[in-house]
């Protein structure tokens, strides 16, 4: 299991293993979850075995996860690293669109996972109603800036982040809950154009 800060992930054919959001579903099971078969995980997500299976060993076959040893039939399967990073930056085009396809992929698979849980919100207890929530907000940042918010927002996520991987360390209580942090500049005319 690695530990600390991710490396980015530039091998396209590694960025394309993680462009599928089955794959990202699975993935996110198996933080919560520690490890599990393709058995379980197709009960859990509504899938079948055999697609849960091959997904499974093609996230297995880039590195993403792995096998546990174990007495059983079936082989369980664990993440090898909790946290994945990415970014078109600097590659080639086949690097660049196998990029933007692991985005595409993984927004896909976030959206989803906030629409079943909003979906869902009605059905939690109340102080998990209360909690809970949305918030959104336009204002004008400098990139400065905006690299300092995003730095601030991820340093509260990851004063948690080791609860994923240490169970131990989880409170009594504590259930999985789904972050999403997104912090995009927008195109804005510039104040000459505004005026014209």
């Amino acid at each position: 299991m690695t530990d600390g800060a991710p490396e980015r992930i530039s091998d396209p054919k590694k960025l394309r293993a993680l462009a599928h959001p089955l794959r990202w579903r699975l993935i996110e099971l198996l933080g919560v979850a520690d490890q599990a078969t393709a058995t379980y995980c197709a009960s859990e997500l509504g899938e079948s075995v055999a697609s849960c299976s091959y997904h499974l060993n093609q996230l297995g076959k880039y590195g993403f996860v792995e096998v546990v040893e174990s007495e059983g039939r079936e082989k369980p399967w664990r993440l090898t690293n909790y946290d994945q990073s990415w970014s078109a930056e600097g590659l080639d085009l086949e690097g660049q669109l196998a990029a933007e396809a692991v985005s595409e992929a993984f927004l896909e698979h976030t959206f989803d996972q906030f629409r079943r849980l909003q979906v869902q919100r009605s059905q939690q207890p109340k102080e998990w109603r209360e909690a809970a929530g949305m918030s959104a907000g336009t204002t004008f940042l400098t990139a400065e800036e905006l690299a300092e918010v995003k730095g601030q927002l991820r340093a509260v996520i990851d004063r948690y982040f080791d609860r994923l991987a240490d169970p131990g360390s989880r409170p009594a209580g504590a259930r999985p809950v789904h972050l999403f942090v997104s912090a995009l500049g927008a195109w804005a005319p510039e104040p000459d154009e505004a005026r014209e």
